[in-house]
């Protein structure tokens, strides 16, 4: 992607040159590294210029990265433009935008909730977090929810009240979210690839999840929203909106998390430490305002634990702001890189492959998955459960080995895909198209033993690597999938948000408990045979 120079933050030539501390940077990405924390991006920026970017191999500056709730902060802006352009109010009645959905009974709690609303999590429309995104109408699924609370009556952490501001921005101005702040924030923050979008099945932007942007693009984002809305010296987000979407609009008292329960937004998060707010996204993707400081950071991540994640930075700031220094420093530290993400090594070859090679796998669907929209792909769970196209059932696998290399090809549905394996200890690139989006897939392979062969595939845009291992017994092959993060892990951490959507104490327990136990299920292996 070529990058709008014109547009660029402009870089300091040394951290300390615009108060930023090279020591604790090293400091913070020990501190990473020790804690085992997934750290794929980072970039802070103070007084308007780079002081520090760091990407950890095999991520890189250019590949957009995907932004999970992170979208919510540019939906809300969207939502700014709107109601600033008069398209909507703030108490604009949600059903009045929508009266084909008003009820024949009169719902007094339909007829008080409003875009403030929606826009505070304060709807108290109970959409379920494991509700079905293969259905066609969402907003139709959003006003058939149960009511959890009357609007503004309770908070809840609800994504579809996201995603119902993009079908009011739909409604009312004629564009998806995407053309919308193409002109408005994309063009002028210097965004020269189009940004991609999940979208529901009719084609209508996620809004809670599904934004894929740079590292960079979300620094430009945040630092846009730092200075109150001026980028490039130009007034892009209307400066009233910010103030507005950034200060504490209600309580959140949901989460124990010190972080988690500070005060919200307009689909912004405000932090423990004073004066500052966040975008957040599931897996640590994070866009932090340190208004006092006159910074920002910009990071990606796979940290499941995203308490953890935060903790671990605000370790780190705000004493990472130091004196701005004329000339860098002689204990600066030069050396701020993150070391690479481990690689399959190089292993002996197995006896077999000459056997298997070029073989058609054919692997057989398991029915439980399928009925509930869960099949096993080449994509982790964790990227597609939210998805209205979801991947899945793994099939027609053949496998080729050259001198380094193993190559796998697959069916998943309608989707054909050729990845390379690195089988020297390094890996390779390649692109694949699965549940409709289209990934960098970073591969490689390795036999275990002379029965077992593993393959990881990391889709670069994502957060999640997948697992194979194919086990081999004459005709008879068994795949057993997994992920890294574990799904276990990631179930485990999801549990008690589970749980709130199930108010009998015991059932919720039980629910609770269950999930844990879904990479069980999730990640079953999947039987096969040598056509």
């Amino acid at each position: 992607m070529a990058v709008n120079n014109s547009k660029r933050i402009p870089c300091a030539d040394f951290p300390e040159q615009v108060g930023i501390s090279s020591r604790e940077i090293a400091a913070l990405i020990n501190d990473i590294e020790t804690s085992g924390i997934e750290v794929h991006s980072m970039k802070i920026i103070r007084h308007g210029k780079t002081a520090f970017e760091c990407y950890r191999h095999p991520y890189n500056s250019e590949t957009p990265h995907t932004m999970y709730s992170v979208s919510k902060s540019f939906t809300s802006i969207a939502m700014g433009f709107a109601i600033d352009e008069g398209f909507v109010k703030l108490d604009t009645k949600v059903i009045d935008i929508f009266p084909e959905y008003r009820p024949k009974k009169f719902d007094e709690n339909l007829e008080k909730m409003t875009v403030w609303h929606l826009l505070t999590m304060t709807a108290g429309k109970d959409v379920s977090l494991i509700s079905d995104k293969t259905k066609d109408n969402w907003v139709e699924q959003f006003f058939n929810s149960k009511w959890g609370y009357a609007p503004g009556e309770g908070w809840k952490y609800i994504s579809e009240n996201t995603y119902m501001c993009c079908a009011i921005i739909k409604k009312v101005t004629g564009m998806g979210v995407i053309d919308f702040l193409k002109p408005r924030l994309f063009d002028p923050l210097g965004f020269e690839r189009r940004p991609f979008w999940e979208c529901d099945p009719n084609g209508l932007e996620a809004g809670g999840w599904g934004l894929f942007i740079t590292t960079d693009e979300l620094a430009r984002f945040t630092l846009c929203l730092h200075q109150d809305g001026v980028y490039d010296g130009v007034q892009v987000i209307p400066k009233w909106y910010i103030e507005e979407a950034t200060k504490k609009q209600v309580e959140n008292p949901q989460y124990d998390d010190r972080d988690a329960c500070c005060g919200y937004g307009y689909f912004f998060w405000l932090n423990d430490l004073k004066n500052s707010y966040r975008s957040d996204g599931m897996f640590s993707q994070f866009g932090i305002d340190f208004r006092d400081y006159d910074a920002v950071l910009a990071f990606t991540c796979s940290e499941v634990l995203e308490q953890k994640a935060r903790d671990c930075i605000f370790r780190h700031f705000p004493h990472m702001f130091i004196e701005e220094c004329e000339t860098e420093p002689e204990d600066a530290v030069k050396d701020l890189s993150m070391s690479p993400l481990p690689v399959l090594e190089a292993a002996p070859r197995s006896v077999i492959e000459e056997f298997v090679a070029g073989k058609l796998i054919h692997f057989n669907k398991n029915l439980l998955l399928n009925a509930v929209g869960w099949p096993v792909s080449m994509l982790p769970l964790a990227v597609v459960y939210m998805s209205a196209n979801r991947a899945g059932n793994i099939d027609n696998v053949i496998l080729e080995f050259g001198e380094n290399e193993c190559t796998m090809t697959w069916d998943e549905g309608k989707e054909h895909n050729t990845i390379v394996c690195g089988m020297d200890g390094k890996e390779r690139y390649g692109k694949i198209r699965l549940g409709g989006i289209k990934f960098t897939a970073v591969s490689s392979a390795a036999w275990l033993d002379d029965s077992n062969l593993e393959i990881r595939m990391r889709p670069l845009e994502s957060i999640c690597e997948r697992r194979i291992r194919l086990e081999f017994k004459g005709q008879n092959v068994m795949l057993y999938p997994s992920s890294n993060p574990p799904l276990s892990t990631i179930a485990d951490s999801l549990k008690d948000i589970v749980k709130t959507f199930v108010h009998n104490e015991k059932i919720a327990e039980i629910g609770g408990k269950a999930f844990v136990k879904l990479d069980a299920i999730a990640e079953a292996p999947l039987s096969g045979k040598m056509v």
